[in-house]
């Protein structure tokens, strides 16, 4: 360590207090990393701030000093956005968890940017409403990281993105300067929303330190119908019919090779005998009689006409959450896979046609990878994971990845789609950026950045290089 970076240690443990600066190696490669495991984890020191003045004499040391921070929430991002593989020095939220403020009136819920995902959702609940974004790390991810990344997840058809939920929030610029942007108001028509510009900006325009979110109200008996699909294209008219008559909370899919690694690695039940190339799994508040009488009519209809095969319902809480748990534990059963994970939407119009050209596509090019598909195709969103094959080293199989990347980027532009649904850019999509957004858009991201990090000090190389 240098005398210099030892004195930067030293001004740390100023600010936060000698306990909440580390530099253990251990704790280093903790606090440095995310859920990618693709590039390697060298931070010089992590730091966890108690408050917002913390945040802001951080981020002006670091501008004084000229070195660089990386924001870490959660650590559970799929793009490398809270990586820190050049010396850098992370900025961990795990401190800033506190509920700070609850309006019942306004619905709104004011947490410091460390709040866990669940953590939130149980403070609804407790008070008889319901935060409604929610995905499988909901156990772990912060608001904060979900705001950065704009995060998703299954809910999307009925709630929207995070940034829907979004009222107001405070946020450390590049420079230490405190914003605060829109205050919970419901209207507000004062020019620029800066709001906006942070959500989904990963941390390379400020840190962001407080957030009112949104509530609403808790769904009504959320009832789980899973049909076996034949062909993909058949999967459209199925969610047309459903979303003309019932209101649907959840439309997904997973193909009938995720489910076999499910049912064998958790050892669940198949859902029915039948065995069909996808499943669509619907999700619907049953508000009464005539609800569930609308589901089975047109359970029926589906069937008659030939758009699904087989098909089971809920008839309570527990069978509904066993359901869920075959699209939710897909992730977890092939993570021993070493996946290669693809995070891609286009309309949702296009996708029956546009899932079989990416898988025709990489089929023939690697007929030796495994394809996973699973996905949220309510809203035009499709998770492609290649499992690595035992005989391929992992950096050859990263590097062959790398290569179907560029082509089912390929055919994302074509479709007039995004290379990132969900997961963010970071570093994994920052190379295929070009083929979702355009040259003026990224040089006008680039003119953004400058603006509110002029020293590139917040989480630099990520998203975009300037």
């Amino acid at each position: 360590m240098t005398t210099d970076f030892s004195n930067t240690l030293s001004a740390l443990a100023e600010i936060v207090g000698p306990d909440w600066v580390k530099t253990d190696d251990s704790e280093l490669q903790n606090y440095g990393k995310d859920w990618t495991s693709a590039y390697p984890v060298a931070p010089r020191a992590a730091v966890l701030p108690a408050s917002i003045e913390e945040v802001q004499a951080i981020v002006r040391l670091a501008n004084q000093q000229q070195f660089a921070l990386v924001p870490s929430g959660g650590r559970t991002g799929l793009s490398g956005g809270a990586v820190a593989s050049h010396g850098e020095v992370v900025v961990a939220f795990d401190r800033m968890n506190a509920i700070v403020d609850f309006n019942r009136a306004d619905r709104q819920v004011v947490c410091q940017a460390g709040v866990i995902t669940e953590q939130l959702q149980q403070f609804a609940e407790e008070k008889g409403l319901y935060y409604p974004v929610d995905f499988a790390s909901a156990g772990s991810s912060q608001l904060g990281g979900n705001v950065a990344t704009n995060a998703g997840g299954i809910k999307v058809i009925r709630y929207g993105m995070t940034r829907n939920w979004v009222a107001g929030m405070k946020v450390v610029t590049g420079t230490g300067e405190l914003l605060d942007c829109n205050r919970g108001l419901a209207k507000n028509a004062t020019g620029y929303d800066l709001r906006h510009l942070f959500i989904g900006s990963e941390g390379t325009l400020g840190l962001i330190v407080e957030l009112t979110m949104s509530l609403t109200s808790q769904p009504q008996d959320p009832t789980v119908l899973l049909l076996g699909v034949d062909k993909m294209t058949d999967t459209m008219p199925v969610l047309q019919a459903f979303q003309e008559k019932l209101p649907l909370t959840a439309f997904e899919f997973f193909s009938e090779k995720a489910l076999q690694h499910v049912v064998a690695e958790k050892g669940l039940p198949r859902p029915f005998e039948t065995a069909t190339d996808f499943y669509a799994l619907i999700e619907f508040e049953n508000r009464g009689e005539q609800d569930m009488d609308t589901a089975m009519a047109l359970f029926e209809h589906c069937l008659e006409q030939g758009w699904i095969s087989d098909g089971t319902i809920s008839q309570s809480l527990t069978q509904a959450e066993s359901l869920w748990r075959l699209r939710e534990d897909i992730s977890e059963t092939i993570s021993r896979f070493t996946p290669y994970k693809n995070d891609i939407s286009v309309k949702v119009s296009r996708v029956p046609q546009f899932l079989a050209d990416v898988d025709a596509l990489v089929s023939e090019a690697y007929p030796d990878f495994e394809i996973i598909w699973f996905g949220h195709i309510g809203d035009g969103n499709v998770h492609l994971n290649i499992l690595k094959p035992d005989s391929l080293s992992r950096e050859d199989f990263l590097s062959q990845c790398s290569k179907v990347s560029e082509m089912v980027f390929a055919v994302v532009q074509e479709y007039e789609g995004s290379v990132s649904a969900e997961h963010g850019v970071g570093l994994l999509k920052k190379p295929f950026l070009k083929f979702a957004r355009g040259e003026q858009e990224i040089a006008y991201m680039k003119a953004i950045k400058q603006v509110f990090d002029p020293h590139n000090i917040l989480n630099p190389g990520k998203l975009i290089d300037l």
